[in-house]
């Protein structure tokens, strides 16, 4: 007796469509995991060297600069990074950048090929991303899911200082501390950003690959540090109805969300609830599109800055201070 066509094979459809998701992220975390090591950060102490912390770091170039997080070298002088293959080498540290939450490490030994890096540009709300770590030398601990938000402003407190870290990644894939300065992968392998748990664990959140933190990460290799001007805004990107899209000439702002205590955006007025439309008299639609005017060049020179508060439109003159540890 022949089968019928209109009766669909029990439970088929759902299997192939888990098979060719798990494909992915096995692939995906086949081909990053190697370049993904453990680090263990030390510091010199009263009786010599003395462990500070631990996170993960990704290999990028082909002679040993691994990327991390900046809290996870907070404090550190040296350290050691372990590979999935069992190798492992000493490393030194190179800079790092507060504001982004990135610092640059090399290896001693170039012993891995580097990861590929992509562009966190093309990244969509809903897409595929897989964070692989080494957290606590579990090698190649890998945890899929999907971008739930582009271009936030993420709080945090560091020291007895709060900062804020622009224009993060937050995703659904569920990380914890030992997974700092891991990988987020796009469907394709290539990183696309940088874990940080600096918030907390299980909360999903990345610093991106783009434009801006390749000219952080150019200048952590080169200098060690990154001048930058400090605003103080934590900010989300938010979309224009079409009212005021017109009525502004663009389609998205930032709405500030919070404004740091005392910070350049406090003292020149700014305040939360606030949509950020210009800068510099350019458009703000991103975190990135303002950070990318908060380089040494901007410190001390006053910023207009055009906000829409209670349905007008009011002028601000910031003046950004450099930014510290």
């Amino acid at each position: 007796m022949k089968e019928s066509p209109n009766v669909p094979q029990s439970g088929l459809g759902a299997e192939g469509a888990m098979d060719a998701y798990s494909r992915t992220v096995i692939a995906v975390a086949e081909e990053v995991a190697p370049h993904v090591a453990a680090v263990e950060m030390t510091g010199s102490g009263r009786n010599g060297s003395v462990r500070l912390g631990a996170g993960s770091a990704v290999v990028f170039t082909e002679d040993g600069y691994m990327l991390t997080n900046a809290h996870v070298v907070a404090g550190a002088s040296a350290g050691w990074a372990a590979f999935a293959d069992g190798t492992g080498t000493d490393i030194e540290i190179r800079g790092a950048d507060v504001l982004s939450d990135l610092a640059v490490i090399r290896g001693a030994s170039h012993l891995h090929a580097p990861a590929r890096l992509g562009d966190a540009e093309g990244l969509r709300v809903g897409q595929l991303v897989i964070a692989v770590g080494n957290p606590l030398g579990l090698a190649g601990s890998v945890t899929a899911g999907v971008v739930s938000g582009l271009g936030r402003s993420m709080p945090t407190a560091l020291g007895r200082t709060r900062r804020v870290i622009e224009d993060v990644i937050q995703t659904d894939a569920a990380l914890n501390p030992g997974s700092s300065g891991g990988a987020l992968a796009d469907a394709r392998g290539r990183v696309v950003g940088i874990n940080t748990a600096v918030a907390g664990a299980g909360l999903g959140l990345a610093v991106p690959i783009n434009a801006t933190t390749r000219r952080i990460i150019s200048a952590l290799m080169a200098d060690g540090r990154v001048r930058r001007a400090y605003l103080g805004l934590v900010s989300s990107p938010m979309a224009l109805n079409d009212t005021l899209a017109l009525r502004t000439g663009q389609r998205e702002g930032l709405r500030v969300a919070d404004v740091i205590a005392g910070s350049p955006a406090d003292r020149a007025g700014l305040k939360p609830g606030d949509l950020v439309l210009t800068a510099g008299q350019r458009p703000v639609s991103s975190a990135e599109s303002l950070q990318k005017q908060l380089f040494a060049e901007a410190i001390g020179i006053p910023l207009p800055v055009t906000v829409l508060r209670n349905g007008a439109m009011v002028d601000v003159i910031a003046v950004p201070v450099e930014m510290t540890e």
